[in-house]
Order: C-alpha cells, then sequence, then structure tokens
C-alpha cells in the first residue's frame, strides 16, 4: 500500500471523519442507484434520457446539495443547491423537441426534473423521502402509461396516405370533411404523384380508438376507399 492510500485510509479511520465520509459517500451512492431505477425504465422504452443521463443527473444534484452544505456553511447552505433548479430546468428545456410528429420529450422533461429533486433529497439526507419520490415516479411511469394504452387515453400519431383519380383538391376537400366530422386535424401534408394518381400524404394525431373510427370514415368516403395508415410514435 503507497504512502498516499495510507493516508488517506488514516484519515478516514478517524471517527469524526470516518463518519463524514461514509455518510456522504452513502448519500452519493443511494442518489446513483435510485436515479438509476429511473433511467432503467427510460432506457427500456428508447426515450432520449436513459440510464446514463438519469444516474448523471441525480448523482450531480446530490453532489451539489453535498457541497452546499459542506461548503456554504449554515448561513449559505442552500445556495449553491438553489442553482440546480434553473440548471435542471434548462436540461428539461432541451429534452422537448417540436418536429414533424408534434411535440415530444415532456414526460421525458419532467422526469428530468423530478429525478433532480430525489439527487437534492438524497445530498440532504432525506433518505425515506427519495426512496418514496422514486417509487411513486417509478410506479406513475410504469403503471399510468399501461392504463393510458389500455383504456386508449395517450394520442398516437399516425401517418395516412390516399392514392386517387380525383384531383387534389377533390382529395382534399373529402379529408377535410371526415377529419371535421370528427374534430381532428391534419398537419404535414405533402401531395405528389403515384402511377399517374394523386397521391396525398398527412398526419393525424389522435388514440388509437380514435384513429379505428377515423379509418372507418375515411373508407366510407367517395374516392378515400383505399386510404392506407401506418403507425407512428407515441406523443409523450
Amino acid at each position: 500500500m503507497t504512502h498516499v492510500a495510507t493516508s488517506w485510509l488514516s484519515l478516514a479511520l478517524q471517527p469524526a471523519l470516518g463518519d463524514l465520509f461514509f455518510r456522504i459517500l452513502g448519500r452519493l451512492t443511494l442518489a446513483a442507484v435510485l436515479g438509476g431505477i429511473v433511467g432503467l425504465e427510460r432506457e427500456l422504452k428508447h426515450r432520449p434520457a436513459g440510464l446514463r443521463t438519469n444516474i448523471f443527473i441525480c448523482f450531480g444534484a446530490a453532489m451539489f446539495t453535498v457541497l452546499s452544505f459542506e461548503l456554504g456553511g449554515s448561513n449559505d447552505a442552500v445556495r449553491i443547491a438553489a442553482q440546480i433548479i434553473p440548471g435542471i430546468g434548462f436540461l428539461g428545456a432541451g429534452a422537448i423537441l417540436r418536429g414533424k410528429n408534434g411535440v415530444t420529450g415532456i414526460t421525458t422533461a419532467a422526469t428530468i426534473f423530478v429525478v433532480a429533486s430525489v439527487g437534492m433529497a438524497c445530498g440532504g439526507g432525506l433518505y425515506l423521502l427519495a426512496i418514496f419520490a422514486t417509487v411513486l415516479l417509478f410506479l406513475a411511469l410504469i403503471l399510468l402509461g399501461a392504463l393510458e394504452r389500455k383504456f386508449n387515453l395517450k394520442p398516437l400519431m399516425m401517418n395516412y396516405t390516399v392514392v386517387a383519380d380525383k384531383t387534389p383538391q377533390e382529395i382534399v376537400d373529402a379529408i377535410n370533411r371526415v377529419l371535421a366530422e370528427q374534430e381532428k386535424q391534419l398537419s404535414g401534408m405533402r401531395l405528389s404523384k403515384s402511377n399517374g394518381k394523386e397521391r396525398i400524404e398527412f398526419r393525424v394525431e389522435a388514440t388509437r380508438h380514435e384513429h379505428s373510427e377515423l379509418m372507418n370514415c375515411f373508407r366510407q368516403e367517395p374516392g378515400l376507399g383505399g386510404i392506407q395508415a401506418a403507425a407512428g410514435p407515441e406523443i409523450e
């Protein structure tokens, strides 16, 4: 064992320093474990903020909270920790994206915000609160997501394609009539030619049950009997 390692070991074994050393390590380790639990669920669903990201967020929030207490003293104990909140807000905002399939990442951003609060609770020594929050967050992500899918509450972006002999205006009018009856809106419409016929592609956001009703209405409309649909991503 080297001289440096021996010195560190002797410091850690001193009662006061040893207690501080292992107390801090316990808080940071718990933060990494709890962040990993949430991150694993996100990783399995292939979300942008996965296992490593949530571990780092939770661990980092705990680390800054510990440093706030250890370096700030009794008067400024929350000054460093308070800066975590706007920092996490900036990180969460980066997870929200507006693309061709609509707005995504809202659940990911909210998860990042809560995971950071779990890390702060660990860093502050509020172990039971951190564990309770993690269990509640994990159950919400798992159970509520399953209930949303079971009862057709979760929106889905569906890609529709129409190929017909009619003019583009006639096809668009027929599509709009159906959407108006179902109180839905299309997005991302594209017009092209396919084997001499008009080809129109568009997207609609709705639940699976609503898409099923929408498809039946489309096929009953003259000229839209051959409409095809392909499922896009679920909206977070």
